[in-house]
């Protein structure tokens, strides 16, 4: 395989790469090169859960979210949700448990996102970035699952961590 970087930025990198396919046939194919994510569905002890609703450029808006944010170079996925969730809702995790991690878009980025569920919740500091726009919203699981049924909710990983924390929540 060959790999030509077209472009560097802040958060992402793109790359055209020649690669072979099991086929053998042989074409070049635009990456988008990503360093990774951690996400979280910060869940308390009464069943509700914290959303956020943040501006988003790329979405045309605010839109509704789990708290979540890029690693930093070798940063473990669980400190980096960790750090998320103070910096974004004010609240430490006693306990986090991996739901899930997954590619955002495999067809054109190498974007994992490493999903968590957080429990045990403590009062923190919330220490937004200056380019974070948002609120913090309280609702029960079950309203967030209306919200994801109404596509209220439409972001990829909120809905794949509050569906896994309501189904591993109702098969109990």
């Amino acid at each position: 395989m060959q790999s030509k970087r077209m472009y560097t930025g802040i958060i992402i990198n793109v790359n055209v790469d020649t690669v072979t396919l099991p086929n053998g046939l042989t074409v070049n194919l635009e990456v988008v090169r990503h360093p990774g994510a951690a996400a979280v569905v910060p869940l308390k002890d009464d069943g509700t859960v914290f959303l956020i609703r943040q501006f988003r450029h790329a979405a045309g808006g605010f839109i509704y979210e789990i708290p979540a944010g890029k690693l930093n170079p070798g940063e473990d996925p669980a400190a980096c949700a960790a750090r998320e969730l103070e910096e974004e809702i004010g609240y430490r995790a006693g306990k986090l448990e991996l739901l899930s991690s997954i590619f955002t878009a495999p067809g054109f980025t190498d974007e994992v996102i490493h999903v968590y569920k957080a429990t045990g919740l403590t009062t923190g500091r919330q220490q937004l970035d200056r380019d974070e726009v948002l609120d913090v919203i309280e609702m029960p699981l079950q309203e967030a699952m209306r919200m994801i049924e109404t596509g209220a909710i439409r972001d990829a990983k909120s809905i794949v961590g509050l569906q896994s924390v309501y189904l591993r929540s109702s098969s109990r």
